[in-house]
């Protein structure tokens, strides 16, 4: 095969689920009512979380650092795949492909990072209370934060320059929603085997220590809660334990099968359709999971929204 490398002129072809489903209208008015969801849900939840001073407390600036990367992962995603949908136009030029390929890392590799340290911050709040505010004041609060933001941008940065630097063969369809890592390589001249051993690896390392860590966290805290003598805390420990593993689950569950199974176990359609559960569903879930059955969450929009729309009635 002839291969093509990085001209300004060369481009990707994005053939994600849309163009390959029996109904691509209705799919895509789904995925667009879920990516609006997703962009109201997890804005409101920032809004509230920046404006109530009831909330600033470690568990929701972490609540909120995770509703801003599902944020931008569907930002980087969606609203390109419906314009190429309703445009006919699915190109994506190689420096657009390999910047798209890059944030969705980041934000992918801080969002398995964080998910880890949210959980330490429930066990120190359940297992520890009257040392919460010393585990977890507010440089460590930080600290954690900052180092999930930094080593994720730097294995998306290592990711990327390696994946792009492969020539690509004149086939230039990328058989996925968006520009990622075994997609791209499926289109390689070269030899990638070597490379795909490394990915492979790198993303165990990079999934199960904090898989573990999230486990473990709540296997203590399951024992701590199971021995508390009022019913109200035992239930209300249990239910935020819960939305967390819940959102655990399906974040993890979706990367172990992307990234962790053989690249033959999944035919294109099925690995379209977890692109899709990744960037869109999980998203739209998270801020609904955490806040619906949230008490302080509820009662902290009822301020922030009756700030907004009752501050002329006291002038009466």
């Amino acid at each position: 095969m002839e291969s093509w490398n990085s001209t300004l002129g060369d481009a990707f072809i994005l053939v994600g689920i849309l163009d390959n489903s029996g109904s691509p209208e209705l799919l895509c008015a789904i995925i667009t009512a879920l990516y609006m969801l997703a962009m109201i849900s997890n804005g409101l939840l920032l809004l509230v979380i920046t404006m109530d001073a009831q909330l600033h407390v470690p568990m929701y600036l972490l609540l909120g650092q995770l509703s801003l990367i599902d944020f931008f992962v569907t930002s980087i995603i969606i609203p390109k795949a419906v314009m190429d949908f309703l445009l006919k136009d699915n190109t994506i030029s190689l420096e657009g492909c390999a910047l798209q390929m890059f944030l969705a890392l980041t934000l992918g590799g801080a969002e398995d990072l964080l998910l880890a340290f949210m959980a330490y911050d429930r066990y120190v709040a359940i297992c520890h209370p009257l040392n919460y505010m010393i585990f977890m004041r507010p440089s460590i609060c930080w600290l954690g934060v900052a180092t999930s933001w930094i080593l994720g941008l730097l294995s998306a940065l290592g990711y990327t320059i390696h994946t792009m630097q492969y020539p690509f063969c004149k086939s230039h369809k990328i058989r996925d929603l968006y520009c990622e890592i075994p997609s791209l390589l499926k289109l390689a001249c070269a030899d990638t085997s070597k490379y795909e051993l490394m990915v492979y690896v790198m993303g165990v390392a990079f999934l199960i220590p904090p898989l573990a860590a999230i486990l473990a966290s709540y296997i203590l805290i399951l024992f701590t809660v199971l021995n508390k003598p009022s019913n109200e805390g035992r239930k209300k420990a249990l239910v935020t334990c819960f939305s967390h593993l819940t959102v655990v689950g399906l974040y993890y569950g979706a990367l172990t099968v992307m990234y962790l199974l053989p690249s033959s176990y999944l035919s294109p359609k099925q690995e379209n359709l977890l692109s899709v559960f990744y960037t869109v569903v999980t998203p739209t879930l998270n801020p609904l999971i955490y806040s619906l059955r949230n008490k302080e969450v509820t009662g902290a929009l009822r301020r922030v929204l009756g700030k907004w729309f009752l501050p002329t009635q006291s002038t009466f």
